[in-house]
């Protein structure tokens, strides 16, 4: 039978009936774990994550009832579906579990079949729950995505760059902006068309995300052909080095359109702040209109080249 990628905890202080579920499980293709109380449960539960918890009501130490309220308590990284297994058969006992955290139950002694189908139910539930997440990460990762280039996008600077500077200034981190701006990148459209002008900005992307460190520096796109890059813990000098590198890379990027290639240069204005140069408090539209400044000055002295404007006194 398949295994469903969906491990189990068996918490169960009766030594032969522990067993018997062990075997009956793992025939039945599920990878099992087995502990026999709920301290131990609990334990083990906090390093390694079980999305089916199979748990006597009767233990030493912490009951069935005690560890399903831990483990409700517990910050999860998925939803966990838990039977009780008991011996109590009153309407009382059973609401008393249910309220508790449990799912479902199974009344012992337990009945193979009846284990295994309503093992299926929970699963079915569980690869229900996972493709819910995905789906909602990927309609999060959408929300945040420029949609033709694959950067960020407006969205994700204005709620991010607000919490990289006041990080930076709590911390007393540098921290660098580089806004990028595609020189005479009007001339590409009426040249060669829209579609080589997204194609060249998506070349541009690739070219800055090639040069930059994942998933510490990030590229968003600002608007049009405008792309802003932030450099956390990085000083300004370093930046306008860095920024240089990219004005080389994109100068060297070539796109080719049906049989044309094309190429491009782009102007960059660079921004940032340390602590031994900043105010201690700046916020992320005064470094970013510095950048801006920057970049409008390298347009005026001639395009395709750095400017550099520092935040702080």
């Amino acid at each position: 039978m398949e295994v469903k990628g969906f491990p189990v905890l068996v918490v169960e202080d009766d030594t032969v009936s522990r067993k018997l579920l062990e075997i009956t499980l793992r025939k039945a293709g599920y990878r099992v774990t087995s502990v026999k109380n709920g301290l131990e449960a609990l334990d083990i539960f906090k390093s390694s994550f079980f999305p089916i918890v199979l748990t006597d009501w009767m233990m030493p130490e912490m009951d069935g009832v005690q560890l399903c309220r831990a483990i409700r308590e517990e910050v999860s990284t998925g939803y966990v579906f838990i039977f009780m297994l008991t011996a109590r058969g009153s309407t009382d006992d059973l609401v008393e579990g249910l309220e508790a955290g449990a799912d479902d139950y199974l009344t012992k002694p337990f009945n193979r079949a009846e284990l295994i189908a309503r093992l299926k139910t929970a699963t079915r539930i569980l690869e229900l729950e996972r493709s819910l997440k995905e789906a909602n990460e990927e309609i999060r990762i959408l929300s945040i995505t420029d949609s033709l280039t694959g950067s960020y996008n407006r969205t994700y600077m204005n709620q991010n760059l607000p919490k990289e500077v006041r990080r930076a200034t709590r911390y007393n981190r540098p921290i660098s902006l580089v806004m990028v701006d595609i020189d005479h990148f009007k001339r590409v459209n009426d040249t060669y068309g829209h579609q080589a002008g997204d194609q060249v900005l998506k070349g541009l992307v690739e070219t800055i995300t090639a040069s930059v460190r994942s998933g510490i520096d990030w590229v968003a796109r600002y608007g049009g052909e405008e792309f802003l890059v932030v450099f956390p813990e990085t000083e300004f000098q370093k930046a306008m080095g860095l920024a240089e590198r990219l004005r080389r890379d994109v100068s060297d990027m070539k796109i080719q359109i049906k049989g044309d290639t094309i190429q491009v240069t782009a102007s960059f204005g660079v921004s940032g702040f340390s602590p031994s140069t900043s105010p201690k408090e700046i916020s992320h539209e005064a470094v970013i209109n510095l950048a801006d400044q920057a970049l409008y000055q390298a347009k005026r002295e001639g395009r395709n080249r750095v400017v550099g404007h520092p935040a702080g006194p």
